[in-house]
C-alpha cells in the first residue's frame, strides 16, 4: 500500500449503527471534502482501469454516490457519463433491475437509449459492500446489449462478499476492509 492509499484510508470515517444498528457505515464524505484527497482518490480510482482506456466508451454510475466520482472518471477516459437512477426519476423510456442492499431492497433504471450495443463500460460506485447494486448495473448495461469491462469501486467491504454477486466482471477496488 502505498502513503497515498494511507492517507485515503485515514480520512475514512467509521461510523457505527448506521443507517440501522448493527452496520458499520464507511463515510467517505472527508475525502470529498479535501481537494488534495479527493484528487488522490480520483488518480487511484484511474491507476486501477487506464488500461482500459481506448475500450471504455461510457461510465455507469449508482444513484447517489456513483455519480461522485463516475463523472470526473468519464471526464479522464474521455468517455461518456451514464446514470443509474432510482425509479422515477428518469424522464425517458427506461429499463430497470431490482436488487437487495446489507439494510433493505431497491431499484436502479437506465434510460433504454443511454448505450448502444457492444459499447464498452466501466461501472463506478464509491463502495463495493454485498455486491447487489453493482449486480443490477450489471443486469442493466447487458439488457442494452453493452459489455462491461469492469466495475471500479474506491471502498470494498471485503466481509461482505459482494464480489460473489459479480462473478465472471473484472472488480477494482483502491480500499479494502
Amino acid at each position: 500500500m502505498t502513503a497515498e492509499h494511507d492517507r485515503l484510508r485515514a480520512a475514512v470515517r467509521s461510523i457505527p449503527d448506521f443507517p440501522k444498528p448493527g452496520i458499520l457505515f464507511r463515510d467517505l464524505t472527508p475525502i470529498l471534502g479535501d481537494a488534495a484527497l479527493l484528487e488522490l482518490a480520483l488518480e487511484a480510482q484511474l491507476d486501477k482501469v487506464r488500461d482500459l482506456a481506448s475500450e471504455v466508451h461510457a461510465v455507469v454510475g449508482m444513484e447517489s454516490r456513483g455519480f461522485w466520482f463516475g463523472p470526473m472518471l468519464a471526464r479522464e477516459l474521455n468517455a461518456a457519463f451514464v446514470p443509474l437512477r432510482k425509479p422515477g426519476k428518469l424522464p425517458a423510456a427506461t429499463h430497470a433491475a431490482s436488487y437487495g442492499l446489507e439494510y433493505g431492497e431497491d431499484q436502479l433504471e437506465m434510460h433504454v437509449d443511454a448505450l448502444r450495443p457492444g459499447q464498452g463500460v466501466l461501472i463506478v460506485d464509491d463502495l463495493l459492500a454485498t455486491g447487489g447494486t453493482a449486480r443490477a448495473a450489471c443486469e442493466l448495461v447487458e439488457a442494452a446489449e453493452a459489455r462491461v469491462h469492469a466495475c471500479l469501486f474506491l471502498v470494498e467491504l471485503e466481509a461482505l462478499k459482494g464480489r460473489a454477486k459479480l462473478s465472471g466482471q473484472r472488480i477494482e477496488s483502491v480500499l479494502v476492509y
